[in-house]
């Protein structure tokens, strides 16, 4: 399941889904925040922007890759945009798979992509103004590290 969406999640309610039945021996969830700080600058809040049809197109392509390597049963992934504050959830990803390892692996590999390659945008407010983010170096080389490892 695949949201980009405005409003909040609930991540019980989100677990819950992914737990519905007893088929899958791991449940690995991640829940990405706004954080007070980056790259020495006080944060005060985040605005996400995103490009309607072709983001959802990609974080499927993102997940269908992560089936091709992996034995995943269920995947959640779910992104928000708009003016985020402090503290508000940005992403959750969740996946269930019949092994840890494979659920582990697959919830790393689906934030690294994302991080890469689904477009979103992102402007920082700080204390110092606006500034819009780039993708930092060490995301591309996780990405970069899975594409190594997978091909």
């Amino acid at each position: 399941m695949i949201k980009v969406q405005k409003n909040d999640f609930v991540v019980a309610d989100e677990y819950l889904r992914l737990a519905g039945d007893n088929q899958d021996g791991a449940i690995v969830t991640f829940v990405g925040k706004v954080r007070d700080f980056n790259e020495g600058l006080d944060v005060q809040g985040l605005s996400l922007e995103h490009y309607p049809g072709m983001t959802e197109k990609v974080l499927s392509d993102i997940e269908n890759k992560a089936r091709e390597h992996w034995p995943l049963n269920k995947v959640t992934i779910i992104h928000r945009f708009g003016n985020l504050t402090l503290g508000e959830q940005i992403v959750f990803i969740g996946v269930t798979s019949p092994h840890r390892k494979a659920a582990f692996a697959a919830c790393e590999f689906l934030i690294d992509f994302l991080k890469t390659k689904a477009p979103f945008w992102k402007k920082e407010l700080t204390s110092d103004g606006s500034i819009w983010l780039d993708a930092k170096a060490s995301d591309n080389d996780a990405s970069q590290q899975w594409h190594n490892k997978l091909t």
